[in-house]
């Protein structure tokens, strides 16, 4: 199983290597995405058709932050609780609430 470590003033996860791929592959073609979204807009494209792309960004982010969120706690979270460090709660409810802005 992964572990959180930490080093210096932040902390840091090992992510299992089919963890690891997939969020990389997930931003690869989200930072594909952007880049095609600024190929519309050197193109001229239409403001719709840019805008269709722009949400499915979007759509693209949200799914990498719901699959990062729950690997978070089921690694990260449950560990610190079964650990007695129940100061990781505050921290999962705070981002939480960052994210639902």
């Amino acid at each position: 199983m992964s572990e959180e470590k930490e080093c210096c003033c932040h902390k840091t996860k090992e992510r299992s290597q089919k963890e690891y791929k997939d969020l990389i592959n997930r931003l690869s073609r989200i930072e594909g995405q952007v880049r095609g979204i600024k190929g519309m807009v050197e193109k001229d494209a239409y403001c719709t058709d840019i805008l269709m792309q722009v949400a499915a960004v979007n759509a693209a982010l949200n799914s990498f932050n719901r699959v990062l969120l729950e690997n978070h706690i089921k690694t990260c979270v449950t560990k610190d609780i079964k650990e007695g460090k129940e100061e990781t709660v505050d921290e999962l409810l705070a981002t939480l609430q960052k994210l639902m802005k």
